[in-house]
C-alpha cells in the first residue's frame, strides 16, 4: 500500500512536489485557496488542515514562512507523535517547529526551483527528535525529484545561497554571455564553475560538498533550459522573489561584485529573513 503524504500549501513548490510524487505516494493536499487543489488527477483535496493531518501518514509543509505559525497552531492539537513533519519553508528552523509543537520529528528541506522538472538539488537536515529512518524517508522522497545532500542545519542558509538561488546566477550569466548553455565544457563555463565552487567553500562547505552543490545546480539548470527550450530570463525571473536571497545576490552582481560577494549577499539576506520569522 502506498504511503499517504499530506501536503499543506499548494503553491508552486507544493503542487510541483505533488506532481512528481503522485505515482508513488497517495497524495492529500490542502490550500486555503481551494481552486488550487480542485480536480487534479491523482491528488485528494481535503477541506481543512486538520482533515489533512488525520488522512496522512506524514506531512510536508509548503506554506509561506509568514503563514507557518498559524498553520502550526491550527494542527497542534490533532497532531500525533507518529507523524513526521517535513518543511520546505525558507528560514524556519527545526527548533522553531519543535518549540511550537513540543516533541515532534522534523526534517527541513531546501529544494531549488528545478524540482518542477524532477531535476532539483535539495539539501536536508534533521531536527533534534528525528530518527535515522526519518532522514532516510526524506532522502528517498526528494531523491525522486533530483539530487540530495544532507548537511548540518547551520549550513542551510548557505545552501539557500548556493543551490537554492544558484539557477538565478547561472541564468544571469547566460544572459550576459559569460556562460554558453550550448557548449558545457568551454573555458568560460569551467571558469564560472571554479568560481562557484570556491564561493561555496568560502561559505563553509567542504570542497566535496561545494563541488556537489555547484556542479549539480549548474548541470540541472543547463539541462532544463536546453531540454525544455526555456528562456534563461524567464527562469531567472521565476527564482527571483521580491526581497529574497536571489534578488540580493543579483543586485551585488549588477553592482560589479564577484560571485563570491553575490553568494555572501544571499546568505546575509537568508539570515535576515530567518531572524524576521
Amino acid at each position: 500500500m502506498r504511503e499517504k503524504l499530506g501536503i499543506i500549501g499548494f503553491g508552486n513548490m507544493g503542487s510541483a512536489i505533488a506532481r512528481q510524487l503522485k505515482n508513488d505516494f497517495r497524495i492529500y493536499a490542502f490550500d486555503k485557496d481551494k481552486a488550487k487543489t480542485a480536480g487534479i488527477p491523482g491528488i485528494t483535496a481535503v477541506e481543512t488542515n486538520n482533515d489533512l493531518v488525520s488522512s496522512s501518514d506524514n506531512l510536508l509543509f509548503a506554506v509561506k514562512p509568514q503563514e507557518f505559525d498559524g498553520v502550526l497552531g491550527e494542527i497542534k492539537d490533532s497532531l500525533s507523535a507518529d507523524k513526521l513533519i517535513i518543511s520546505i519553508a525558507a528560514g524556519i528552523s527545526t527548533g522553531h517547529i519543535e518549540g511550537r509543537l513540543n516533541i515532534v520529528r522534523v526534517i527541513r528541506a531546501m529544494p531549488n526551483i528545478l524540482l518542477k522538472a524532477g531535476q532539483a538539488v535539495t539539501c536536508l537536515c534533521a531536527g533534534r527528535f528525528a530518527a535515522e529512518k526519518d532522514l532516510e524517508f526524506a532522502e528517498n522522497l526528494f531523491g525522486y525529484m533530483g539530487e540530495i545532500l544532507t548537511i548540518k542545519e547551520e549550513m542551510m542558509n548557505a545552501a539557500t545561497a548556493v543551490s537554492g538561488s544558484g539557477p538565478g546566477y547561472i541564468c544571469y550569466f547566460i544572459e550576459n554571455g559569460r556562460i554558453d548553455p550550448n557548449n558545457i565544457h568551454n573555458p568560460e563555463n569551467e571558469s564560472f564553475l571554479a568560481d562557484f565552487r570556491k564561493a561555496a567553500v568560502n561559505l563553509g562547505f567542504s570542497a566535496q560538498e561545494a563541488a556537489f552543490l555547484a556542479d549539480n545546480t549548474f548541470k540541472s539548470t543547463i539541462g532544463f533550459l536546453n531540454k525544455e527550450r526555456f528562456p534563461a530570463v524567464k527562469l531567472r525571473e521565476q527564482v527571483t522573489s521580491k526581497g529574497g536571497t536571489t534578488e540580493a545576490a543579483l543586485k551585488a552582481l549588477r553592482e560589479g561584485g564577484s560571485l563570491n560577494e553575490a553568494l555572501k549577499a544571499a546568505v546575509d539576506r537568508a539570515e535576515a529573513l530567518s531572524r524576521s520569522t
